[in-house]
Protein backbone atom coordinates (compact mmCIF):
# COMPACT_ATOMS: atom_id res chain seq x y z
CA UNK A 1 0.00 0.00 0.00
CA UNK A 2 2.81 2.41 0.90
CA UNK A 3 4.42 1.83 -2.48
CA UNK A 4 1.18 2.77 -4.30
CA UNK A 5 0.71 5.92 -2.23
CA UNK A 6 4.34 6.91 -2.76
CA UNK A 7 4.02 6.31 -6.52
CA UNK A 8 0.86 8.44 -6.62
CA UNK A 9 2.54 11.27 -4.70
CA UNK A 10 5.66 11.19 -6.87
CA UNK A 11 3.63 11.04 -10.10
CA UNK A 12 1.70 14.13 -9.08
CA UNK A 13 4.93 15.92 -8.12
CA UNK A 14 6.46 15.13 -11.52
CA UNK A 15 3.31 16.27 -13.29
CA UNK A 16 3.27 19.45 -11.20
CA UNK A 17 6.91 20.03 -12.10
CA UNK A 18 6.19 19.62 -15.80
CA UNK A 19 3.28 22.06 -15.60
CA UNK A 20 5.44 24.52 -13.67
CA UNK A 21 8.21 24.22 -16.28
CA UNK A 22 5.66 24.87 -19.04
CA UNK A 23 4.41 27.95 -17.18
CA UNK A 24 7.95 29.28 -16.78
CA UNK A 25 8.61 28.90 -20.51
CA UNK A 26 5.21 30.42 -21.34
CA UNK A 27 5.86 33.42 -19.10
CA UNK A 28 9.36 33.97 -20.52
CA UNK A 29 8.09 33.80 -24.10
CA UNK A 30 5.26 36.18 -23.29
CA UNK A 31 7.62 38.69 -21.65
CA UNK A 32 10.06 38.49 -24.59
CA UNK A 33 7.15 38.93 -27.00
CA UNK A 34 5.89 41.94 -25.05
CA UNK A 35 9.38 43.53 -25.07
CA UNK A 36 9.88 42.89 -28.79
CA UNK A 37 6.44 44.29 -29.54
CA UNK A 38 7.33 47.45 -27.61
CA UNK A 39 10.66 47.74 -29.45
CA UNK A 40 9.05 47.33 -32.88
CA UNK A 41 6.43 49.94 -31.97
CA UNK A 42 9.05 52.38 -30.64
CA UNK A 43 9.51 55.73 -32.40
CA UNK A 44 13.20 55.05 -32.96
CA UNK A 45 12.68 51.79 -34.87
CA UNK A 46 9.62 53.12 -36.69
CA UNK A 47 11.72 56.07 -37.93
CA UNK A 48 14.96 54.17 -38.67
CA UNK A 49 13.56 50.95 -40.18
CA UNK A 50 9.80 51.22 -40.61
CA UNK A 51 9.59 48.38 -43.15
CA UNK A 52 11.48 45.98 -40.88
CA UNK A 53 9.48 47.03 -37.81
CA UNK A 54 6.17 46.63 -39.64
CA UNK A 55 7.24 43.26 -41.08
CA UNK A 56 8.12 41.99 -37.61
CA UNK A 57 4.87 43.29 -36.17
CA UNK A 58 2.99 41.56 -39.00
CA UNK A 59 4.36 38.21 -37.80
CA UNK A 60 2.35 38.66 -34.63
CA UNK A 61 5.24 39.29 -32.26
CA UNK A 62 3.80 40.17 -28.90
CA UNK A 63 2.67 38.76 -25.59
CA UNK A 64 0.96 35.38 -25.59
CA UNK A 65 -2.79 35.86 -25.50
CA UNK A 66 -4.28 34.57 -22.26
CA UNK A 67 -0.95 33.88 -20.57
CA UNK A 68 -2.27 35.16 -17.23
CA UNK A 69 -5.23 32.80 -17.41
CA UNK A 70 -3.00 29.82 -18.15
CA UNK A 71 -0.58 30.74 -15.37
CA UNK A 72 -3.45 31.14 -12.91
CA UNK A 73 -4.88 27.69 -13.66
CA UNK A 74 -1.50 26.00 -14.00
CA UNK A 75 -0.11 27.34 -10.73
CA UNK A 76 -3.19 26.24 -8.83
CA UNK A 77 -2.76 22.73 -10.23
CA UNK A 78 1.00 22.71 -9.55
CA UNK A 79 0.50 23.69 -5.91
CA UNK A 80 -2.02 20.93 -5.36
CA UNK A 81 0.20 18.48 -7.26
CA UNK A 82 3.11 19.05 -4.86
CA UNK A 83 1.09 18.70 -1.64
CA UNK A 84 0.84 14.86 -1.65
CA UNK A 85 4.62 14.39 -1.69
CA UNK A 86 5.14 17.13 0.92
CA UNK A 87 2.55 15.45 3.11
CA UNK A 88 3.98 11.94 2.63
CA UNK A 89 7.55 13.02 3.38
CA UNK A 90 6.51 15.33 6.22
CA UNK A 91 8.22 18.26 4.53
CA UNK A 92 5.71 20.93 5.51
CA UNK A 93 7.09 23.93 7.32
CA UNK A 94 7.22 23.26 11.03
CA UNK A 95 8.43 24.81 14.24
CA UNK A 96 9.91 22.13 16.46
CA UNK A 97 11.73 24.19 19.07
CA UNK A 98 9.36 23.08 21.83
CA UNK A 99 8.72 19.51 20.71
CA UNK A 100 12.41 18.70 20.16
CA UNK A 101 12.94 18.88 23.94
CA UNK A 102 10.21 16.29 24.60
CA UNK A 103 10.87 13.26 22.38
CA UNK A 104 8.16 11.23 24.13
CA UNK A 105 5.59 13.65 22.75
CA UNK A 106 6.84 13.38 19.16
CA UNK A 107 4.67 10.42 18.14
CA UNK A 108 1.52 11.82 19.75
CA UNK A 109 2.10 15.24 18.24
CA UNK A 110 2.78 13.70 14.83
CA UNK A 111 -0.51 11.80 14.98
CA UNK A 112 -2.39 14.98 15.96
CA UNK A 113 -0.68 16.92 13.16
CA UNK A 114 -1.49 14.18 10.65
CA UNK A 115 -5.14 14.13 11.75
CA UNK A 116 -5.35 17.92 11.44
CA UNK A 117 -3.75 17.86 7.99
CA UNK A 118 -6.03 15.04 6.82
CA UNK A 119 -9.13 16.89 8.01
CA UNK A 120 -8.03 20.15 6.38
CA UNK A 121 -7.15 18.37 3.12
CA UNK A 122 -10.53 16.61 3.10
CA UNK A 123 -12.29 19.93 3.73
CA UNK A 124 -10.33 21.63 0.94
CA UNK A 125 -11.18 18.78 -1.42
CA UNK A 126 -14.90 18.97 -0.64
CA UNK A 127 -14.98 22.77 -0.98
CA UNK A 128 -12.98 22.64 -4.20
CA UNK A 129 -15.47 20.12 -5.59
CA UNK A 130 -18.37 22.35 -4.59
CA UNK A 131 -16.67 25.35 -6.23
CA UNK A 132 -16.04 23.33 -9.38
CA UNK A 133 -19.68 22.28 -9.57
CA UNK A 134 -20.79 25.88 -9.05
CA UNK A 135 -18.56 27.13 -11.88
CA UNK A 136 -19.61 24.24 -14.13
CA UNK A 137 -23.32 24.88 -13.62
CA UNK A 138 -22.94 28.63 -14.18
CA UNK A 139 -21.06 28.14 -17.46
CA UNK A 140 -18.51 30.82 -16.52
CA UNK A 141 -15.55 31.13 -18.91
CA UNK A 142 -12.26 32.99 -18.82
CA UNK A 143 -12.12 36.43 -20.42
CA UNK A 144 -9.51 35.96 -23.14
CA UNK A 145 -9.26 32.26 -23.93
CA UNK A 146 -12.92 31.55 -23.21
CA UNK A 147 -12.29 28.14 -21.67
CA UNK A 148 -14.61 27.06 -18.85
CA UNK A 149 -13.40 28.18 -15.42
CA UNK A 150 -14.35 24.84 -13.92
CA UNK A 151 -11.53 23.14 -15.87
CA UNK A 152 -9.03 24.82 -13.57
CA UNK A 153 -10.99 23.68 -10.54
CA UNK A 154 -11.11 20.13 -11.92
CA UNK A 155 -7.35 20.06 -12.48
CA UNK A 156 -6.72 21.28 -8.94
CA UNK A 157 -9.29 18.84 -7.58
CA UNK A 158 -7.21 15.91 -8.83
CA UNK A 159 -4.27 17.06 -6.73
CA UNK A 160 -6.54 17.77 -3.77
CA UNK A 161 -7.98 14.24 -3.94
CA UNK A 162 -4.47 12.78 -4.04
CA UNK A 163 -3.49 14.99 -1.09
CA UNK A 164 -6.50 13.88 0.93
CA UNK A 165 -5.76 10.22 0.16
CA UNK A 166 -2.18 10.62 1.34
CA UNK A 167 -3.35 12.47 4.46
CA UNK A 168 -5.86 9.77 5.40
CA UNK A 169 -3.29 7.05 4.63
CA UNK A 170 -0.79 8.67 7.00
CA UNK A 171 -3.37 8.92 9.79
CA UNK A 172 -4.35 5.26 9.40
CA UNK A 173 -0.76 4.02 9.29
CA UNK A 174 0.30 6.12 12.29
CA UNK A 175 -2.73 5.14 14.38
CA UNK A 176 -2.29 1.42 13.75
CA UNK A 177 1.50 1.25 13.85
CA UNK A 178 3.49 -0.13 16.77
CA UNK A 179 4.51 2.67 19.14
CA UNK A 180 8.15 3.70 18.92
CA UNK A 181 8.81 2.60 22.54
CA UNK A 182 7.75 -0.99 21.73
CA UNK A 183 9.62 -1.46 18.45
CA UNK A 184 12.88 -2.51 20.13
CA UNK A 185 11.29 -5.24 22.29
CA UNK A 186 11.47 -8.84 21.10
CA UNK A 187 9.09 -11.62 22.10
CA UNK A 188 11.43 -12.99 24.79
CA UNK A 189 11.63 -9.67 26.64
CA UNK A 190 15.12 -8.72 25.49
CA UNK A 191 15.70 -5.60 23.45
CA UNK A 192 17.19 -5.25 19.99
CA UNK A 193 20.07 -2.84 19.67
Amino acid sequence: MHRSIELLARAFAVLGGLVLTFLIVLTCLSVVGRILNSIFHSDILQNLAPTFADAMLATGVGPINGDFELVEVGLAFAIFAFIPLCQLDGEHASVDIFISHFPSLNRRMQILIDIAFALVLLLITVKLYEGMESKRSSGQTTLLLQFPVWWGYAASLLGAIASALVGVYLVVTRLFSIPVEQRGNTTDGSTDS
